[in-house]
C-alpha cells in the first residue's frame, strides 16, 4: 500500500493528506478514510480532519481528530485579532474534551515541549509561563477557588539534549505522581509550505511526536505511553530549505504565468517584500503556465510534478549539508504573541469562568 514519503518534514494531518494526493494522483478514491469538513468566515478558516485506521496508513498520521484554524492575519500579530482566535481555539479544545467525556472538573496537565532556549521551539514553555495554574488553590485554599475554574497544573520538560533523559519519561513520572485526567501537550511544529508558518493553528486528540517535523523523532507523547488522553496544539515555526527552494520556483512559475495573461499591464504580482511573511499577495495554481510554457521558464525542473521537484531539490542539498531549518526573522515577537494566543484558548476552554472574547460562529 503506498503511503506518503516519511522523510518529507510536516507536522500537519492536512499536509500529509496533500502529500499522499501528490504522490498519488490516481488514487485519490482510496482517502475513504480522512473527512475533511471546511468553514470560512472572512479571514480565517476552520479545518476539521476525521482519519481512522484505513486513513492513517496511507497518510502517516495517527487515527483521531485534527483541527487546523488558518489566517495569514496572524502574522500581523495584532492583539485583537489574536483574541478572536483564541476564542475560536477554545471552542474547538471544549468540542474535543466533550467527545472524549472529560469532565468540567476534571484535573489537566499542561506540557510544554521544546527548547526554551531555542526561540522557534519555545512556544511550548511559554505558553506554560501564561495558563491559569490553579491545582494547588484546589489543595491548600479550595475556599477560595471561584466556581468556574478546574484544577489545572503545568509542566515543561525541556529537551533530551539539555536534560539527558527521554522527554516522554519525564512527562511519565510527573503522571504518576500528580495524575492528572487528561493532558494537553503544546510544541512548534514543521511544515511544507512557507504559507503555513505562522498562519496555522493545529490541535488534535492524538498526542505529539517531538521532533518529527525536522527530521528527529523522539518518543510520542500520547495516551499509548502515558495511559492518559493526550491532546496537542501546535503552530509551525520552521520550514526546511528544501521547501523554501521549490515553493520559490513554484512562486517564479505562478509570476510568469500571470505576467503572460497580463502582458498589456505592469504586473507587481510577485515583489521582494512579497517574500517576507508580513502582508502579501496572493499567487494562485491558476497563475501556473501549461506545461510547455513551464519548460520554457526553467527547462526542465520547470516540466517535474511537486513531488519529483522537492526529492531532486533535497538530492542537491542534504548531502552537502545545506538542508537548513528556516525560520522568519521576527520569530521573537512571533513566539510571544503565539504563546499568548494559546495560552489564551487554553485558559477559555478549560476555566469556564474566563471571559470569552466575540468571535465567528463556525457551524458544524
Amino acid at each position: 500500500m503506498t503511503k506518503i514519503n516519511a522523510n518529507r518534514r510536516t507536522d500537519l494531518a492536512l499536509e500529509a493528506r496533500d502529500m499522499f494526493v501528490e504522490q498519488n494522483p490516481d488514487r485519490k478514491e482510496e482517502l475513504d478514510g480522512i473527512t475533511i469538513k471546511t468553514f470560512e468566515e472572512d479571514d480565517i478558516k476552520l479545518t476539521r480532519v476525521k482519519i481512522d485506521s484505513k486513513g492513517a496508513e496511507r497518510v502517516g498520521k495517527a487515527p483521531g481528530h485534527y483541527t487546523t484554524i488558518e489566517s495569514q492575519l496572524m502574522r500581523r500579530l495584532n492583539d485583537d485579532f489574536e483574541k478572536q482566535l483564541g476564542t475560536l481555539l477554545a471552542g474547538e479544545l471544549e468540542r474535543l474534551l466533550e467527545f472524549h467525556d472529560i469532565h468540567p472538573d476534571a484535573m489537566g496537565l499542561i506540557v510544554g515541549l521544546g527548547n526554551d532556549y531555542v526561540t522557534p521551539d519555545a512556544l511550548g514553555p511559554q505558553v506554560t509561563k501564561k495558563v491559569y495554574v490553579t491545582n494547588h488553590l484546589f489543595k491548600l485554599q479550595p475556599e477560595r477557588v471561584e466556581k468556574g475554574f478546574r484544577p489545572l497544573t503545568a509542566f515543561t520538560p525541556s529537551v533530551m539534549g539539555l536534560t539527558g533523559v527521554e522527554t516522554t519519561d519525564l512527562i511519565f513520572g510527573v503522571v504518576e505522581k500528580v495524575k492528572p485526567d487528561f493532558i494537553i501537550a503544546i510544541d512548534a511544529l514543521a511544515a511544507r509550505s512557507i504559507d503555513r508558518v505562522n498562519t496555522t493553528i493545529q490541535l488534535s486528540d492524538t498526542g505529539v511526536h517531538p521532533g518529527s517535523g525536522v527530521g528527529n523523532d523522539r518518543k510520542e507523547v500520547s495516551e499509548s505511553t502515558l495511559n492518559v488522553p493526550v491532546f496537542s496544539i501546535g503552530i509551525p515555526t520552521v520550514v526546511d530549505a528544501v521547501t523554501i527552494t521549490s515553493d520559490t520556483i513554484d512562486y517564479l512559475l505562478k509570476h510568469f504565468g500571470r505576467e503572460v495573461d497580463e502582458q498589456d499591464k505592469a504586473s507587481k504580482a510577485l515583489t521582494p517584500s512579497g517574500m517576507t511573511f508580513g502582508e502579501r499577495k496572493e499567487l494562485t495554481d491558476e497563475d501556473l503556465p501549461e506545461e510547455e510554457e513551464r519548460k520554457r521558464y526553467l527547462g526542465l525542473i520547470g516540466q517535474l510534478g511537486e513531488d519529483e521537484k522537492r526529492q531532486l531539490i533535497e538530492e542537491v542539498l542534504s548531502p552537502i549539508g545545506h538542508n537548513l531549518i528556516v525560520t522568519p526573522k521576527e520569530v521573537d515577537d512571533v513566539i510571544v504573541h503565539m504563546s499568548k494566543l494559546v495560552a489564551s484558548g487554553i485558559n477559555q476552554g478549560l476555566h469556564n469562568q474566563v471571559e470569552q472574547h466575540n468571535t465567528k460562529d463556525f457551524l458544524g
